[in-house]
């Protein structure tokens, strides 16, 4: 009661604090300070507050009145029929959230809509490395970020990790798509959606008593958190693709950064925590991203959640003896250690052997007439089939959830 009530006044009163530990896995990481300059970040400046204790001030406090009042299945069924960016807004919604959504809908005054053009033309081209990296890397790699997976597990969506997943993967989908911030795209309702789930679990996780035994903060999704899961997505995205030596011209790479900046703002991510180059990027994911993976009970269920419904999607194909060789070879020893992956005779060594072959082959076709048209068609395909399966054929609505994990 007494972390319920000093959430509560926290989010009445709009305030932003620092909270102890938040989310650290060890005394001497809990006393780590920030130290990451804001002059990196795309504001170029800022105020240097750690961002373990930021939250959202705009969206919690109209969320947290939404659950009190018992408003939010009305307001879920309304907002279900708000589908694209351009779309006015239904009538009906408590003016507070009319006021909020109509301004987080907003593009930041930076965006630069030839870069995010550009940023298509790459993924209409590696789509299938990004598609792979998502699941296989962000998506692996988000069960060994303690705090992320004890707030998804204990959250409502842990529940229905199908369903949940397929609201995780509308996201990958929409920021891949030829208009993802244009009026008739849909990335920046999704983005709007996701933030007014985060602020409902700010105030739902502390009133379960599962979460709080075993979170070591009090109040989950802090900023760091989202840009945590930022660097789980973008940032080592990026750094695989350079690894697995993929070609990627200058115009490309800071396209595909600009499209993930974009995508922060719009998660409510502060200006000064959002990276303004790959450099910047890297040494921010160094302090708040590698230091922390560990394995949790919690984490370790997701994984093997995940890599069953990856096998359910092709038993003939995608079984778990390759997926979990695919997610050693992607995260390493370690991390499939952590999982408790187990080692492959077969897969292993094929994935380690034909893998960086595969990626020069699949260059080299690029450079054919049609061959961009042709891969991008294949695996539009894919990723269609698998938000189909992944949604078992429904339309995704991303809602605002009222209650935490049944059980």
């Amino acid at each position: 009661m007494e972390q319920l009530n000093r959430r509560n006044a926290l989010m009445v009163g709009g305030a932003l604090g620092a909270l102890g530990a938040l989310g650290v896995v060890s005394p001497a990481q809990a006393r780590a300070a920030w130290t990451w300059s804001p002059q990196g970040s795309v504001a170029g400046a800022g105020a240097g507050a750690d961002p373990r204790g930021v939250w959202d001030p705009e969206a919690d406090p109209v969320v947290a009145a939404l659950l009190d009042s018992g408003d939010v299945p009305r307001v879920n069924a309304l907002l279900r029929t708000w589908t694209k960016n351009g779309q006015p807004l239904p009538a009906g919604l408590p003016a507070d959230l009319r006021d909020f959504v109509e301004e987080a809908r907003r593009l930041p005054a930076w965006t630069d809509h030839a870069k995010l053009d550009q940023a298509f033309s790459f993924t209409e081209r590696r789509g299938l490395y990004l598609g792979v990296l998502y699941a296989m890397a962000s998506g692996m790699m988000s069960t060994v970020i303690p705090k992320e997976a004890r707030a998804v597990y204990y959250s409502y969506g842990g529940a229905n990790m199908k369903d949940r997943i397929s609201k995780t993967a509308k996201l990958g989908y929409d920021i891949g798509t030829r208009d993802a911030y244009d009026p008739g795209g849909e990335m920046i309702v999704t983005c709007v959606k996701t933030r007014l789930v985060h602020a409902a679990v700010r105030h739902l996780l502390p009133q379960s008593p599962h979460w709080t035994d075993a979170a070591p903060e009090d109040i989950p999704i802090s900023q760091a958190d989202i840009m945590v899961t930022w660097h789980s997505l973008a940032t080592t995205v990026m750094q695989k693709l350079l690894e697995w030596q993929v070609p990627i011209a200058e115009q490309d790479s800071v396209a595909y950064l600009h499209s993930w900046q974009v995508t922060a703002h719009m998660l409510g991510v502060r200006h000064e925590y959002i990276p303004a180059s790959w450099r910047e990027a890297d040494s921010q994911a160094e302090q708040v991203l590698t230091p922390i993976l560990a394995p949790t009970p919690e984490g370790k269920n997701l994984a093997h959640i995940l890599l069953g419904l990856g096998a359910e999607l092709d038993g003939t194909i995608l079984t778990r003896p390759l997926l979990g060789s695919f997610t050693r070879y992607t995260l390493g020893d370690e991390i499939a250690g952590w999982l408790e992956i187990p080692r492959e005779p077969v897969f292993d060594p094929l994935i380690r052997t034909l893998w960086r072959p595969f990626i020069a082959a699949r260059e080299f076709g690029l450079h054919f007439p049609g061959a961009k048209e042709t891969y991008w068609l294949f695996e539009e395909f894919i990723r269609k089939v698998v938000l189909v399966y992944l949604s078992e054929a429904r339309p995704i609505s991303i809602e605002i959830p009222v209650v935490n994990r049944p059980s």
